[in-house]
């Protein structure tokens, strides 16, 4: 089999559990490999996204033992979503496929097959979703449900109970290299490149070991992240609340000016300062709101690195010294050349279909 898969991996602090999940990753790749549905000289890539703990340190080490493991090292924490970024584009010279998944054994491992078999079924995404999220809180539940409710409201495309645990073929990533974006959403922009796609349920697990890295306050500005990244409609939300308060304020006015002539008084500052404030207060949300639109506008025109790579492992063209990966193009130096396309594999069926 032709096809190489490369699983990505982030890791941030992850000294835990990486002794435990790794070998599970390692067997399900040779799974894989026995019933020649990947090729030998598939991959599975660390990124370890700027740890302050032993986590590089171990992906030496599982490196040092097994050519399957490849690892590279951010010079700092950019956080999940440019760590998956990085994994992607050093892969994309090599791997016909990737399967970007989470290192702490939450999201199902075996389900890695079935994406792969989806792909051989003519599939150019599989995105992997939840089944079910009964092992959630009941807040974090409905805010999740919430969120993905809201970004449909607002013309946002992505897929329910879709996080970042997805496959994408070597056509995909080809085109989605040309997205430059310094604020990402990952989840939020595979959709955009339409090619066909499908999905792969599963059950989400507890984690192997250690703590979570993401807590509310993360997933509340990858949230917000989202939404401002994906959608406009704030903003018209915007223009169309100052519309209305603009007619209702001329009313009142009007109605102040008919009473006043026609000998009533305008009693009220009471109820007339309220207003005052709540028109204030709603202001200094839009403000903020603007503010971050132009926020993204600063740091997208700046156009700086979102992230650059310190170290490699199992790297088998060295990086000159005076050159540095970043994300705006990445090197061919993981895991040898490849000589030849082999996209197709002799599993993959011609005909592809849109589902």
């Amino acid at each position: 089999m032709e096809t190489r898969l490369y699983l990505i991996i982030p890791c941030y602090n992850e000294e835990h559990v990486l002794p435990v999940t790794s070998g599970q990753f390692l067997d399900k790749l040779l799974e894989l490999i026995r019933l020649e549905k990947v090729s030998e000289n598939s991959k599975i890539l660390f990124v370890d996204d700027g740890s302050s703990d032993h986590t590089w340190e171990i992906i030496k080490k599982l490196g040092a033992s097994e050519k399957h493991f490849a690892g590279i090292r951010q010079s700092r924490n950019r956080g999940h979503q440019n760590a998956v970024l990085a994994g992607l584009m050093e892969a994309k010279e090599y791997a016909d496929i990737t399967i970007s998944i989470d290192c702490d054994g939450q999201d199902d491992i075996g389900a890695i097959e079935k994406m792969v078999d989806a792909y051989y079924d003519g599939n150019e995404i599989v995105y992997g979703v939840r089944s079910r999220r009964d092992t959630d809180t009941f807040f974090k539940r409905m805010t999740a449900e919430s969120f993905y409710k809201l970004l449909h409201v607002l013309g946002a495309e992505v897929v329910f109970n879709h996080a970042d645990y997805r496959l994408i073929s070597a056509k995909v990533l080809k085109e989605f290299a040309n997205f430059k974006e310094v604020n990402l959403f990952l989840r939020g922009l595979i959709p955009l490149l339409g090619f066909p796609s499908t999905s792969v349920y599963y059950e989400r697990h507890e984690r192997a070991a250690g703590k979570s890295h993401y807590p509310f306050r993360k997933m509340l500005a990858l949230a917000f992240d989202g939404i401002t990244s994906l959608s406009i409609k704030p903003i018209h939300m915007i223009t169309g609340a100052g519309v209305l308060i603009a007619l209702l304020s001329f009313c009142a006015v009007i109605w102040s000016v008919v009473r006043y002539y026609s000998g009533g008084t305008v009693a009220g500052w009471t109820s007339m300062t309220s207003i005052i404030c709540l028109i204030g207060g709603l202001q200094l949300i839009c403000l903020g709101v603007l503010g971050e639109y132009i926020g993204k506008i600063y740091l997208e025109v700046k156009a700086r690195p979102r992230y650059i790579i310190s170290e490699r492992m199992n790297v088998s063209e060295q990086v000159k010294d005076n050159e540095t990966t970043t994300g705006v193009e990445s090197r061919k130096n993981m895991g040898g050349g490849k000589n030849q396309q082999s996209y197709a594999g002799k599993h993959r069926k011609k005909d592809d279909k849109t589902i």
